[in-house]
């Protein structure tokens, strides 16, 4: 019987939940039991973040961003890994935390007592201001200074009868409808998509599709440097806390955040990746304009069409090939080895001169040598590691510390009773037990010792890279 009313307060709380996100479009407080011990057992940290230039994103080939380092090192501080959704709109990311979608809010959340009814805020990571975004007059580089600062709305007032565009679900719509009624006035407030990037609005400002938005005053300041015409010298707010989010009924990952964000802070890194991304103009200006950051276009490197290319050959998707060129040299075609390998595929040159090849440094030919023996290791390996996603681990193990030392750990599964086809827990596990001396003195491990506890680190992060390259640049 207590079984049964204990069923009941449950579902009576989801029901409650379920109503209350109907007036809110997004579910208002958890449904899901997951807190940090539950985070470790499972491995994992998933992280919403923000679809904006700043948090999250690819340059020249490197996940970086704000955002994306600072969570890079909380997994680390966790033991865990990190894994990230990109999200475009706060409602969607408070409905994915409190539904179980995410463990973590890591946008730049302005703090209001009314999202404190939804979510748990960390401590403030710094303090921002709500700014104006307007466009300059079309000849302002040619005008006077004073004649351009005339054509700027300075005073909240001047913006009564005025078309503000905010994001939905932002805390702009909010501030704005306090200044309507500290100005007497009102101001006409529509608010965007749900869905559509945060930047969205501050883009159609510079192009005129609007006239006014509001903004975060740091995340202003690094769009300005893509679009000089935009004026964001108008304050509309005092100070404002910035922080990330995570669950109500998640109190250890809110104290141990809250712990790790104290010690980053005493230490001084958190000021070093703070000042790269926001105090940095000329680190800045060099992404915003480079051809090769997906703030800007799709582009990885100079050698995406030959990497295309070499993946269709391979049957593989462009990206994982990026993401394995970027392991070996990040794109930089006069890398060499203290090993003697060469390029952008780091080939070594007997493997160069058995594909009839010598001239490696060339990007070309260096990337269709590397790809003709990824294609030997792949028709090796498929006569024993039948499912593609895993022969892939295999293929990238022995891309990286040679075929001989993965079929001594094939062999090492076999006896002693592991998977032969299957890489976590099976094959990679016993490539990495091969500083042992009880693995590499084995009769079957004809190859020997090896320090292969790197190579099944490679084949982590080149597939983890691969995942990130898919959020941000098309197949």
């Amino acid at each position: 019987m207590a079984g049964r009313f204990f069923l009941f307060l449950v579902l009576l709380s989801l029901f409650d939940c379920e109503k209350k996100s109907a007036g809110t479009s997004f579910t208002v407080a958890p449904i899901v039991v997951r807190d940090l011990d539950a985070i470790r057992k499972r491995g994992y940290l998933e992280a919403l973040l923000d679809n904006n230039s700043v948090s999250y994103f690819i340059y020249k080939g490197r996940p970086m961003g704000y955002e994306y380092e600072l969570l890079q090192r909380l997994a680390a501080n966790l033991k865990v890994e990190l894994k990230i959704k990109l999200i475009s709109g706060i409602e969607e990311a408070f409905d994915k935390l409190n539904r179980g979608e995410g463990d973590l809010i890591a946008f730049p959340l302005t703090i209001t007592q009314e999202r404190a009814e939804y979510v748990s805020f960390t401590n403030a990571f710094f303090t921002t201001q709500q700014v104006l975004v307007q466009k300059k007059p079309s000849n302002w580089r040619r005008q006077p200074p004073d004649f351009v600062e005339k054509k700027m709305i300075r005073s909240p007032i001047e913006l009564i009868g005025k078309e503000v565009f905010v994001k939905r679900g932002s805390s702009f719509k909010q501030r704005l409808e306090n200044l309507s009624q500290e100005i007497g006035g009102k101001i006409i407030i529509h608010e965007d998509s749900a869905n559509a990037e945060t930047e969205s609005l501050i883009r159609k400002v510079a192009f005129g599709e609007i006239r006014f938005t509001v903004s975060d005053q740091m995340l202003a300041e690094v769009n300005e440097l893509y679009y000089p015409n935009l004026d964001i010298n108008t304050v509309l707010s005092l100070p404002q806390q910035i922080a990330w989010a995570v669950r109500s009924n998640s109190p250890s990952l809110l104290a141990t955040t809250n712990l790790w964000l104290a010690t980053l802070k005493r230490q001084g890194i958190f000021q070093v990746v703070h000042d790269r991304y926001f105090n940095s103009p000329r680190f800045s200006s060099t992404v915003a304009s480079s051809d090769y950051s997906s703030r800007n276009s799709e582009k990885l490197s100079p050698y995406d069409e030959q990497l295309k290319k070499g993946a269709k050959q391979l049957g593989w998707d462009w990206r994982l090939l990026a993401s394995l060129v970027f392991q070996e040299s990040n794109f930089d075609p006069r890398v060499e080895s203290w090993a003697g390998a060469i390029g952008l595929m780091q080939v070594m040159p007997e493997t160069g001169s058995y594909f009839g090849v010598r001239d490696l440094r060339n990007p070309e030919k260096n990337i269709s040598v590397g790809v003709r023996f990824l294609k030997f290791l792949d028709n090796y390996w498929k006569k024993t590691v039948t499912d593609e996603t895993e022969r892939k681990k295999f293929i990238l193990a022995s891309y990286n510390v040679g075929l001989s030392h993965v079929i001594d750990a094939q062999r090492l599964s076999k006896k002693y009773g592991k998977k032969t086809n299957l890489w976590e827990d099976n094959v990679g596990y016993y490539l990495a037990q091969k500083s042992n001396p009880k693995y590499y003195h084995d009769a079957v491990a004809a190859a020997g010792y090896c320090r292969c506890d790197g190579p099944v680190l490679y084949v982590k992060q080149v597939l983890q890279r691969f995942e990130e390259y898919k959020i941000h640049i098309a197949a």
